[in-house]
């Protein structure tokens, strides 16, 4: 599905305009059904690389892809690193991503009984001095239960007994035992880290900037402040391009905050779905948009059935999935109003004369809804979809994206994507070989 708010002139040939990609977040099958669709709109464009673009913003997932596409690898080469294929980077391993929280899983209900064991002497001194002291409040309202009993004296006691239990040394929560996340993802730092190294590249967004004059901004929030923080080479240069992607993929409750330099951050993805504002603050005047994070429609026809005086429906709703499909619409819903929200001020801002095109699934695609956004084992398969999804979603819209890519100088064709989907035979190995395939593009121009 294709959203677009177009404001320039295009008219006009726009020399020099800023061209940005920004991706939001969308867990494992997300970023790989986005990898899908980067791919196709890579093919599409024949007369540039996606990697050539100007700037580059990522949240979660989708800094997890906005960081090497930056540093100048194509989509194929990150999709052929999903199955292990790729000679620049190696293959993320399911136990960098589901690596289990073992210090808090060890240290926290340790520290939990050790608080409650030396708490709990306190806590009953100070509560039978309360109870047995003549001159306290406890016993008064205690005596007074016992000579005159009554509701009226039942109800003072209770208020004093409960009054006196908090003002005694208090006993550490259970809650203080929890781990703050399952998994811990510094492995997600490292296997980053590794890979700057292993290609001699430096893991600063200065560097990237200066070696490839390529605007990268990754985004995640300061869990104490509850404040946005945007790493750039231009912003917040503190953390390493690595680092910045921890903190910004710190998923809450899956993961564990990402404590880096004395500082906690979360997934970037809290305060916004996609961070279309960074690009238009740092003058990108063409945005290209990345969602897959999006929404089902379940479409129900209800019928009357009058013999059984009740209502019934042609098939189940979501809810009869249970609960975690519930959360999983809702979590959908909020994201993707909230990215449309955004667009609608920019539509109708003024004093925005750029164009974006947003990029999402389409409503209807329950496949791709119905995979575990946590699924590293489908992985392979949703790039797939998101490619299939997004060559449709293009060719549907193909008028006008030509017409806007093209006043930015961008060339069109939909010649590759198509050579790919027919080449596409279900099997996994064909999937993958249409994917890593990088198409030479100047073949493409001499047929334009």
């Amino acid at each position: 599905m294709v959203t677009i708010v177009q404001k320039s002139d295009l008219s006009i040939r726009k020399r020099g305009a800023k061209i940005a990609l920004v991706l939001a977040g969308g867990a494992v099958t997300g970023g790989a059904y986005e990898l899908g669709g980067l791919k196709a709109l890579s093919d599409l464009i024949v007369n540039k690389d996606i990697t050539d673009f100007d700037m580059y913003v990522g949240l979660s997932a989708g800094a997890f892809l906005a960081a090497p596409l930056a540093c100048g690898l194509s989509p194929e080469e990150l999709l052929a690193s999903l199955d292990g294929k790729s000679d620049v980077l190696t293959q993320f391993s399911v136990f960098s991503l589901y690596h289990p929280n073992w210090s808090e899983f060890i240290i926290k209900p340790l520290n939990y009984l050790y608080d409650f064991a030396s708490s709990v002497p306190r806590f009953a001194l100070n509560f039978m001095q309360s109870l047995l002291l003549p001159e306290s409040k406890l016993f008064s309202s205690f005596m007074n239960l016992w000579r005159r009993p009554g509701y009226t004296a039942i109800d003072n006691f209770m208020k004093t007994f409960i009054g006196t239990v908090l003002a005694a040394h208090p006993l550490p929560s259970i809650l203080d035992a929890i781990p703050t996340g399952i998994f811990d993802n510094s492995h997600i730092e490292k296997y980053f880290r590794e890979n700057f190294k292993r290609n001699g590249w430096k893991n600063t967004f200065v560097d990237i900037y200066n070696r490839r004059r390529k605007e990268l901004y990754i985004t995640a929030i300061n869990l104490d402040t509850a404040e946005r923080v945007v790493f750039g080479y231009d912003e917040n240069s503190s953390l390493t391009v690595s680092e910045a992607i921890q903190a910004s993929t710190a998923m809450p409750v899956f993961f564990n905050p990402a404590r880096i330099k004395g500082v906690e951050y979360i997934d970037g993805g809290i305060a916004a779905t996609a961070n279309i504002d960074v690009a238009v603050k740092h003058g990108a005047s063409l945005l290209i948009c990345y969602n897959p994070f999006r929404p089902i429609k379940n479409e129900i026809v209800v019928r009357w059935l009058r013999d059984i005086d009740a209502y019934s429906t042609d098939k189940p709703h979501l809810s009869e999935r249970g609960l975690l499909m519930i959360l999983n619409q809702a979590l959908r819903t909020l994201l993707y109003t909230r990215l449309h929200t955004a667009l609608k001020q920019y539509e109708d801002n003024i004093d925005f004369r750029g164009d974006i095109i947003l990029i999402e699934p389409e409503p209807y695609e329950h496949g791709f809804f119905l995979m575990n956004p946590l699924a590293f084992w489908r992985r392979m398969k949703a790039a797939e979809d998101g490619f299939i999804s997004t060559k449709g979603s293009l060719e549907r819209n193909y008028p006008a994206i030509k017409k806007i890519l093209g006043s930015y100088g961008l060339e069109t064709s939909m010649l590759h994507i198509q050579q790919g989907i027919d080449k596409l035979s279900g099997s996994g190995e064909a999937a993958l070989e249409v994917l890593t395939h990088e198409n030479i593009k100047r073949d493409v121009r001499v047929l334009l």
